[in-house]
């Protein structure tokens, strides 16, 4: 019986940091631009005032702060990326929102909205799932 999709997840990507930098590299490559402005000046975002920073970048010319989800179809959400890399896998086997909330542990109202998302991308984010996913 072959793993779960989100056991095989976990194992590509351990950790949220894992997921948001394989995001990164699939979206921007090695250069970061501003989803706002589309400059390249950006830089990690250094507030002291928040504890994760991390992930967040912050633009040098209209200075507005964003991460690798900003305008995409997992921006806003609560859902950890590893859930949503599974999600994208079980939907492209075709599997029915009640079965991926069961495999997912997670309410099925919720797999609905995000398959939502999933059916409705943009044709850029269309490309970026597909590449989410894709084996190796």
């Amino acid at each position: 019986m072959p793993p779960s999709a989100l056991a095989d997840i976990r194992r590509r990507w351990p950790t949220e940091d894992d997921c948001l930098a394989h995001l990164e590299r699939l979206r921007w490559g090695e250069r970061p631009l501003c989803p706002y402005c589309g400059a390249e000046r950006i830089s990690h975002n250094r507030d002291a005032t928040r504890t994760a920073t991390a992930a967040r970048w912050k633009c040098q010319r209209c200075l507005k702060s964003f991460s690798v989800t900003v305008g995409t179809i997992f921006h806003g959400t609560h859902v950890e990326l590893q859930r949503w890399f599974a999600l994208i896998t079980l939907a492209q086997e075709g599997v029915s929102a009640s079965e991926a909330a069961r495999r997912l542990n997670m309410r099925r109202p919720t797999v609905s909205t995000m398959l939502r998302r999933i059916r409705e991308a943009t044709p850029e984010d269309a490309r970026l799932l597909a590449a989410l996913v894709a084996p190796g």
